[in-house]
């Protein structure tokens, strides 16, 4: 079912000042920065090999980013895994009775089709399932 890891997204308070650490410190460069505003988030995305790290901001002070940040801090907010059929997948995963918190796929950053799995059924991670074409 799972091909790869496509991302990893990580929480920040501050892209900018995010961004400068990955481009100027680890020198990853950022080739795409993108506002989702049905999930109030600001993204940057940096490939690094095969896969990339997805810089988050949230975009307002009740957007999922910022209640992440403030309960747990900045840091490592979920794990992303391309598929090839992420409807085919959603139901494989149901039929498996793992919690989704996306029943059907919807556009994330990037031009992707996402959708989450509640971390109850994943041993506490936060994990997207991602079909790029």
């Amino acid at each position: 079912m799972v091909n790869k890891i496509d991302h990893l997204g990580i929480a920040v308070k501050d892209l900018d000042e995010a961004l400068k650490f990955y481009e100027d410190v680890l020198g990853i460069k950022c080739v795409e920065t993108e506002v989702v505003e049905d999930q109030k988030v600001k993204t940057a995305f940096l490939p690094i090999g095969d896969t990339e790290i997805e810089l988050l901001e949230s975009t307002s002070e009740d957007g999922p980013i910022a209640r992440h940040i403030e309960k747990r801090g900045e840091g490592i907010q979920h794990i992303a895994f391309k598929v090839d059929d992420i409807e085919k997948a959603l139901e494989e995963l149901k039929s498996k009775g793992i919690r989704l918190i996306d029943e059907k796929p919807r556009k994330g950053a990037g031009g992707a089709m996402i959708a989450f799995l509640h971390p109850k059924s994943t041993h506490g991670v936060l994990i997207e399932i991602c079909q790029r074409d």
